[in-house]
């Protein structure tokens, strides 16, 4: 038996309602994954907050997917792989950038890739970034504001990743294109 409760809007806690029907009006229908963290109100409601604030800082939407899918690849989460490389796809970004995302290899940018390193550094060395690898970053052209970006994203989408995974959120059919598995 399970030990959590796939909800929807009539069995979520009440205090989780809201998100569900939030989730189904943007997307067309409800994700498994927002079902099953419905169970902790706080928590799914904490995450779409924080996940909405990350969504309005400097980075730019390609640059905010780099961050997001760093994390997802480092933390192994299956559904948020898939899930943002789909919106990658949205955005027209080229095959090659989004395989090397996904492969956890260096990218074809420049740019981007110093944000895929600095995103590493933050996560593995938990903020404590080296100096060296903090003036890489900004000789790429970030702003230290990027730099405290990153570590709004790192936080954000390690609040996802390891809610998916503890819930073993599954793949919705319509991400099965996108499917990941660490390697």
């Amino acid at each position: 038996m399970p030990i959590f409760t796939p909800h929807t809007a009539d069995t979520a806690p009440a205090a989780a309602r809201p998100a569900i029907e939030g989730a189904r009006r943007k997307l067309g229908h409800l994700p498994a994954a927002v079902g099953l963290l419905a169970e902790s109100p706080e928590l799914l409601n904490g995450f779409l907050t924080v996940s909405a604030i990350f969504e309005r800082c400097a980075l730019d939407p390609v640059e905010r997917e780099v961050v997001v899918l760093t994390v997802a690849t480092s933390n192994e989460c299956h559904l948020c792989v898939a899930m943002h490389t789909a919106t990658l796809t949205q955005h027209d970004v080229a095959p090659e950038l989004i395989a090397a995302l996904r492969a956890g290899v260096p990218l074809p940018d420049d740019r981007l890739e110093a944000l895929r390193r600095f995103t590493l550094a933050v996560l593995d060395r938990r903020g404590a970034v080296p100096e060296d690898e903090l003036t890489a970053f900004l000789a790429a052209g970030y702003l230290p504001r990027n730099a405290l970006d990153v570590v709004l994203g790192v936080g954000t989408y390690t609040i996802s990743t390891f809610a998916n995974r503890l819930v073993d959120a599954p793949l919705d059919p319509a991400l099965a294109a996108h499917a990941w598995a660490p390697s």
